[in-house]
């Protein structure tokens, strides 16, 4: 059974930064493209980011481009998201996740999913 777990969120101030992991487990992790998703309060999960198997493309949103950076360590089949200048509006639940295919900005490419784990900038 796949199993994604998400950690590292909390509450900040805007303008620090945060780096978000997440753990892999039940797959074969460097055959899966990662992606993060989030969601804000009221909101639709949105696409934040992606990595493809070898780490060799990502894909940002452009709200982020420039400030976030998504990495992958598959030895420790773990995915990261490192989150620099955070704003009050990167407030949300993040989400990884796991597409067998190329993932990329479709929830519905996604094989599998994690919690969630909460970020909140504030002013």
């Amino acid at each position: 059974q796949a199993q994604l777990v998400e950690s590292g969120g909390g509450l900040v101030q805007a303008g620090v930064s945060l780096r978000l992991s997440c753990a892999a487990s039940g797959l074969t992790f460097s055959s899966y493209a990662m992606g993060w998703f989030r969601q804000a309060p009221g909101k639709e999960r949105t696409f934040v980011a992606n990595i493809m198997w070898s780490a060799d493309r990502t894909y940002y949103t452009d709200s982020v481009k420039g400030r976030f950076t998504i990495s992958r360590d598959n030895a420790k089949n773990t995915v990261y998201l490192q989150m620099n200048s955070l704003k009050p509006e990167d407030t949300a639940v993040y989400y990884c996740a796991a597409s067998k295919g190329f993932g990329l900005f479709t929830e519905g490419a996604y094989d599998y999913w994690g919690q969630g784990t909460q970020v909140t900038v504030s002013s």
